[in-house]
């Protein structure tokens, strides 16, 4: 398949060369706007790169005609930050997807807070984010009506042996946990969509970290995204790339949107560790790090490596007499991991803190205890139903440097979804006509009133916050080495027909029910109606 694919068709050893731009023998000289302060040093570290003293390029701008017409000043300084200094894997994935995708340049991200600020200072610019002016540095983007929630009908699993992906079924009858597409028809699709897929845009190259930078469990990935809203390369910019900044570690409205609703693909590789995301700007889809990283992918290396991923949730609980137990919980999304990791307890003495609200990597360590990280930095949260009385501390997390993502906007500036109403009334001190009379923009960019017909915020729009602003972040939510779990529950959206709240006999039993557990349907994948799913461990987040 290798050979025959041209989406994986690999580069020749001596394909390409760097200088102060990225060389290659089909696509000659390819730009670098950017390589100052790449990475953390521990970061290159964790990579395989050693720091060293090298040519970092700073772009000088000479009213460039064309993106070929972009001068490039060298200089010398002690830092890490250039393309050469990059292990020579990562080099060359970089290069030969450059040859694949045809950008107009190459942007590596740094993960600085400059870079963060430039990002939002273009996008704002483009229309894509607005500022929510009564708080600090709080953004809304509104995306394509189309674009709103995970595609698991577009979402493959590639293995050259079918049941390494999927359960065995009776033909004709569909898995229900996953879906698998062959090697040949992988590189078929491949090949219709991503050859000259950057054309005339950047390629931004994204490293992050999955759980703290050098820890035994955390892992390092490159993620390449172009996330166009506009097709002049001096201004493209990535709302990928800002939420990465806030979900990871690195140190008309919609027209602007970018997405392809016919052509979406969301295919991984377990076995070379790779993801190809195609046509949907969606966090789930094309945030790479999340869903697809931190528990598709890490669930294949965690069976190689002895661990586990899972979708659960991480909260320390500290009794009155001051002994604290760390819990882990599995619900699918849009459940409430949230909401539970984030309780306050009403029983005086009872205190929680939050490790992580959304997914866990788990091993076993020399003691025999079970432990778990957090591999995300921040939080990436459901946000109509999120009150103060509902989940307090989820309100205090984004008051400052957070995304909103197709929630709606007040005439002042503040963010609105369903279950605000109340307090926007007793906030403003009127009254029931009144707060009808306020004027909303809605998430599809309309004017909105309480009231009318449809709803202020998309279902499944998010709040995308730092996980370090949360007031009640547990101390230990970044150790390297994790939390030791005392307790497992697993849960769900089932209204009716089952207890709200029981206890497994063992811990044996405890697995029977995981593996049992089902749950109806939410906003945040493309299903509608109250569809009960199957949910082995609640690992399928639908």
């Amino acid at each position: 398949m290798t050979t025959e694919c041209k989406s994986l068709r690999p580069m020749e050893n001596d394909g390409f060369q760097v200088v102060t731009e990225v060389i290659t023998h089909k696509l000659n000289h390819i730009p670098i706007f950017k390589v100052r302060s790449l990475f953390h040093e521990d970061l290159l570290g964790a990579m395989g790169a050693r720091p060293r003293q090298w040519a970092v390029v700073e772009p000088t701008f000479c009213q460039p005609l064309s993106c070929t017409d972009l001068y490039l000043s060298v200089k010398f300084l002690p830092e890490v930050g250039d393309f050469g200094s990059l292990p020579p894997k990562v080099q060359r994935f970089v290069a030969e997807k450059a040859e694949l995708m045809n950008p107009a340049g190459i942007f590596i991200c740094d993960g600085s807070e400059k870079e963060y600020q430039d990002i939002i200072d273009k996008l704002v610019e483009r229309g894509v984010l607005t500022p929510l002016k009564a708080y600090e540095n709080n953004y809304l983007c509104r995306t394509d009506p189309r674009d709103v929630a995970r595609v698991e009908s577009k979402t493959w699993m590639v293995t050259k042996d079918k049941y390494d992906s999927v359960c065995h079924t009776p033909e004709g009858v569909k898995p229900i946990m996953g879906q698998w597409m062959s090697e040949e028809q992988f590189a078929q699709e491949l090949d219709a969509r991503f050859p000259g897929c950057m054309a005339g845009r950047p390629m931004y190259v994204v490293p992050f970290s999955m759980g703290p930078i050098g820890g035994p469990l955390s892992k390092i990935g490159i993620e390449l995204t172009d996330s166009r809203v506009d097709i002049d390369p001096e201004t493209t910019c990535s709302y990928v790339v800002l939420c990465m900044k806030i979900m990871t570690r690195m140190e008309k409205v919609i027209n602007h949107w970018p997405c392809n609703p016919d052509k979406v693909m969301i295919a991984h590789r377990p076995v070379e560790r790779e993801i190809w995301s195609y046509g949907s700007g969606y966090g789930g889809n094309s945030l790479l790090g999340k869903k697809c990283f931190a528990l598709r992918i890490a669930c294949n290396i965690g069976y190689d490596e002895g661990w586990m991923a899972e979708h659960m949730l991480i909260m320390g609980i500290t009794n009155p007499e001051g002994h604290e137990r760390f819990v882990a919980a599995a619900f699918p999304s849009a459940c409430g991991k949230t909401n539970l990791a984030m309780l306050e307890p009403t029983i005086p003495g009872w205190k929680v803190r939050v490790v992580g609200d959304d997914i866990a990597w788990m091993k076993f360590g020399d003691d025999g205890r079970l432990y778990a990280i957090n591999p995300e930095a921040g939080f990436f949260g459901v946000a109509p139903g999120t009150s103060n009385k509902t989940n307090p501390m989820a309100m205090a997390s984004f008051q400052k440097n957070s995304i909103f993502t197709n929630v709606a906007e007040t005439a002042d500036g503040e963010y609105f979804w369903e279950g605000l109403e109340k307090e926007l009334k007793e906030k403003k001190n009127i009254t029931d006509e009144q707060l009808r009379q306020i004027e909303i923009i809605n998430w599809l960019g309309e004017k909105w009133h309480i009231g009318d017909e449809g709803k202020a915020a998309h279902p499944n729009s998010r709040f995308t916050a730092p996980a370090g602003q949360c007031p009640i972040i547990h101390p230990q939510w970044e150790a390297p080495q994790g939390v030791p779990i005392d307790a497992i529950i697993f849960g769900g959206r089932r209204p009716e027909g089952v207890p709200l709240v029981f206890e497994s006999f063992s811990w044996e039993h405890g697995i029977l029910v995981g593996a049992l557990v089902k749950s109806e349907a939410t906003a945040a994948a493309e299903h509608t109606g109250k569809q009960v799913y199957k949910q082995v461990n609640n690992i399928f987040p639908v």
